[in-house]
């Protein structure tokens, strides 16, 4: 577990260590920030911890959601605007970098922004200043920006839906954050961590029947997902989390299915034999094991209902690391 202040970020997986290792050498300094990364991964979290790891941690940290804006909204909330410059103007009103001065900006889903509004973003990143709408006189600002995507951005600059000068500027440092899917190691800390937060008074625990569940779940709303997975389940178990307390998703998982879709690209593609089909799906089963068991070969073998000597048959024969 790393933390700072009042910001933790809970984690064993190497790649997030990586992450946060990176973080730790960049937070301090006024560089922009791209994070890229899919919805509920914890983008949020982590500007949270880079804004106050550095030396603007003491003042303002600005968050702003752009998928939210409607895009008429969006330029007037950014940049504020002075009173009758618009329909229901009716007083003056600071924006968002503004509201971030001497502090942190964080542009959230950068991805939903329209091109009009790029090109002013880029002239007040370059310039430092800002106008309100209605008015020419510059405003000067001094903010770091931190910008979040759950796109890739250069697919879009492909598109003609990005800037390009724009996705330099914000793209100084750029922070891939994992999946919890490709995380999968960290699960029980962070069920631990959720359980204290959300079912302290009620010193709840979870099956191993769930906690396998968990495990072998894809998470497509990632760890915003298990958090409101683990809320709602708090909220009915009384003791023990078990499957009836879980959303009915989780009630019908077909493992079998899953096999399937995780290897549709050997099933699709026709290319393979028999036995390096059956192949294919064990090492799948295998690893997969292995994976849920952080690497007990034991507990993988019970899990899987096999004798240890011939799980590591099984492994050996396959290759498997």
């Amino acid at each position: 577990m790393s933390a700072l202040k009042s910001v933790s970020i809970i984690t064993q997986d190497e790649k997030m260590l990586d992450l946060i290792n990176r973080i730790n050498k960049v937070a301090d300094s006024d560089v922009s920030i791209l994070l890229i990364g899919e919805t509920g991964v914890g983008k949020e979290i982590f500007t949270d911890y880079i804004h106050h790891l550095s030396n603007r941690g003491h003042f303002p940290l600005v968050k702003i959601g752009l998928a939210t804006l409607p895009p008429e909204l969006m330029e007037s909330e950014l940049f504020g605007f002075e009173k009758g410059s618009f329909t229901n103007a009716d007083r003056s009103k600071k924006g968002m970098f503004e509201l971030a001065d001497t502090g942190s900006l964080f542009l959230d889903d950068i991805d939903d922004t329209p091109l009009n509004v790029q090109a002013k973003l880029l002239r007040a990143i370059e310039a430092k200043e800002i106008r309100h709408i209605g008015d020419t006189k510059a405003i000067p600002i001094d903010v770091r920006l931190i910008c979040a995507s759950k796109l890739e951005i250069s697919d879009l600059i492909d598109r003609r839906l990005f800037r390009q000068d724009l996705y330099y500027r914000i793209n100084v440092v750029e922070l891939r954050i994992p999946t919890l899917r490709e995380r999968k190691g960290d699960i029980p800390l962070l069920v631990d961590h959720l359980l204290k937060r959300f079912a302290r008074d009620k010193k709840l625990k979870i099956s191993q029947e769930v906690m396998d569940i968990f495990m072998n779940y894809d998470w497509p709303g990632n760890v915003r997902e298990l958090r409101n997975v683990m809320q709602r389940s708090s909220l009915f178990a009384n003791h023990t989390i078990e499957i009836e307390d879980l959303p009915d998703r989780f009630r019908n998982i077909n493992y079998v299915d899953n096999i399937i879709k995780s290897c549709s690209i050997c099933f699709d593609s026709g290319q393979m034999s028999y036995n390096e089909l059956l192949n294919c799906i064990e090492s799948k089963l295998l690893n997969d094991a292995i994976s849920n068991s952080n690497g007990n070969q034991s507990n993988a073998a019970q899990n899987l209902g096999l004798k240890l000597s011939t799980f590591r048959d099984k492994v050996k024969k396959l290759k498997l690391s």
